[in-house]
């Protein structure tokens, strides 16, 4: 049941904002219909399978557009958020039936005007991906894509949509959508779909979508923050083989950029247990289990609580025994600020978009001096 602890710990962070903004919030139903190609890896036993799939399925979603006039709204566009219900309508013996319920947040593209009929947005959507037949090397050795049952879900999109009246729009999508258990169990090629979709929009208010005039904004306080974070997961590195702690340390140091963002650089540390066990004829010194890197980090603040990291970073030593496969990684998620200087949250680290292993995080904050305030 570990695999599941990762999505569902964002399903509840995306959930906490989606209680904070239902309060004071335009509320609305969306279904869709979706359909599109299935992405391999260029291995023969890839294109095999995705020969025997097509993919299309339905999707169900209840959100919330938050109209309360705080600045965090006005310049992330009001948001909307919500928790949603995905299903492939087709059933497939090598990979089941793949359905998800995730939470998502989508943000609307351009000046906040609320008269417009055709606006533009961009979504995401991170949650639990379940009723899957994965590998197994008797009943089912061509699914090379996911080896567990339960799966991370994930979809990234832009979306267009039409309001026709005060009640109804249509919509339409293109996104990626990938099923993947973060390599806690092999194999994980992971599910690719790349759906585009068309949907109908119900507003359950109906009165108009307003929220008043540009806020007054705070004076923004330009300071340094020392963020200090644990990481910890655990990953399989073969077909078969049992899972191992993964986990490290990373210190950064970000700037305070805008009222939206905060960015700067840090080093991170990683190890990976197991590899005498892996490499029993191997002499596996500290540096074949452990990695140090420099990291870019960047935090998009979403309210004054929820925030996504996004970071790139570099390895000066590369763990080659802890599937390291490329010089540099990359990392995003969600973290939720508990107080002023406590945080949690879920990350991804990945090389070249391929999961290296999921990161429970749990870190700690440390403001520094306001050197300049901006008024605005």
């Amino acid at each position: 049941m570990r695999l599941q602890i990762g999505p569902i710990l964002t399903c509840i962070l995306f959930g906490l904002i989606s209680c904070q903004v239902a309060a004071q919030s335009k509320k609305f139903i969306e279904v869709s219909y979706d359909q599109g190609p299935i992405v391999g890896n260029q291995k023969d036993w890839a294109e095999e399978l995705i020969n025997k799939i097509a993919y299309s399925g339905v999707d169900a979603r209840l959100g919330w557009r938050s109209d309360k006039n705080t600045y965090l709204n006005y310049i992330n566009r009001y948001p909307s958020y919500g928790l949603g219900f995905t299903s492939a309508l087709n059933y497939y013996s090598e990979i089941g039936r793949p359905m998800g319920v995730y939470a998502f947040g989508e943000f609307p593209f351009g000046r906040n005007d609320f008269h417009r009929k055709l606006n533009f947005s961009y979504y995401a959507q991170i949650g639990l991906g379940f009723n899957m037949n994965p590998y197994d090397a008797e009943t089912n050795p061509m699914n090379g894509f996911v080896g567990t049952a339960v799966n991370a879900h994930i979809h990234f999109g832009f979306k267009a949509s039409y309001q026709f009246s005060d009640s109804f729009g249509a919509f339409t999508s293109v996104g990626t959508k990938h099923y993947s258990n973060g390599s806690i169990n092999k194999p994980n090629a992971g599910i690719n779909f790349i759906p585009i979709a068309i949907g109908l929009r119900m507003n359950l208010d109906k009165e108009e979508f307003n929220p008043g005039p540009k806020p007054q904004f705070p004076a923004l306080e330009k300071r340094g923050y020392w963020n200090i974070a644990a990481y910890t997961g655990v990953k399989s590195y073969d077909v078969g083989q049992r899972a191992y702690f993964r986990g490290g340390l990373g210190v950064n140091y970000l700037w305070e950029l805008s009222h939206k963002y905060r960015g700067g650089l840090g080093v991170d540390w990683f190890y990976g247990a197991g590899a005498r066990d892996r490499y029993p004829n191997e002499n596996i010194t500290f540096l074949d289990s452990n990695s140090f890197a420099v990291v870019g980090s960047w935090e998009w603040k979403l309210t004054d609580r929820l925030y996504m990291p996004v970071a790139i970073g570099v390895y000066v030593n590369k763990a080659h025994y802890n599937q390291e496969t490329t010089s540099y990684y990359e990392r995003i998620g969600v973290r939720y600020r508990i107080n002023t200087n406590v945080f949690a949250g879920v990350q991804i680290k990945a090389h070249k978009a391929k999961a290296d292993f999921f990161e429970f995080t749990l870190g700690y904050t440390i403001p520094g001096k306001v050197q300049e305030i901006i008024h605005r």
